[in-house]
């Protein structure tokens, strides 16, 4: 069976710390790459707070354009509160997609969301920030796969090596 690919398009971020936990994000949901546009990110790299180093193994890429050299099987998602939208809950995720979000204080350029597969958004009341976002979608994708690793190997594999808890069962 063919592994899915997913990409994180950030337009134009400002926020090294959102950067950061979008690629903690990436790594715990296990995303192919990051790629981002724009110069704000490059100027503020020095703040990078990345605390899980998932830039060591996920690509963290400046790109001019996220639509250029694309898989052709790989579907184009803006995640976005855009007038027309759907909603996430209600969303199929294609098994290769590049989720492109928009910066925190605008919008995803519409030449990028006319050439989306999908638009979609959080129902949520207000904006969350960027890597909230992120998280969000991941999770919702996540939890829509049909094969998720589950147990308590996952769970020994994934937690710090301070959180020693175990659910004590009634007999």
């Amino acid at each position: 069976m063919k592994e899915s690919t997913v990409i994180i398009g950030l337009s134009n971020p400002k926020s090294p710390e959102n950067v950061g936990a979008v690629m903690r994000a990436a790594g715990c949901y296990q995303a192919n790459e990051v790629r981002y546009t724009g110069q704000r990110y490059d100027r503020a790299v020095k703040f990078y707070t990345d605390t899980k180093s998932a830039a060591d193994t996920i690509p963290l890429t400046a790109v001019e354009s996220f639509l250029d050299d694309l898989p052709a099987d790989m579907k184009i998602v803006c995640v976005e509160l855009a007038l027309g939208a759907q909603p996430l809950p209600h969303f199929v995720h294609p098994e290769n997609a590049i989720y492109i979000f928009g910066p925190e204080d605008g919008s995803i350029a519409q030449d990028v969301a006319d050439r989306a597969d999908h638009v979609v958004y959080v129902p949520t009341v207000g904006c969350m920030n960027l890597a909230a976002s992120v998280n969000v979608l991941l999770y919702d994708r996540l939890a829509k796969a049909e094969n998720i690793e589950l147990g308590d190997d996952l769970i020994l594999s994934s937690r710090d090596n301070r959180n020693t808890l175990r659910v004590n069962k009634p007999d």
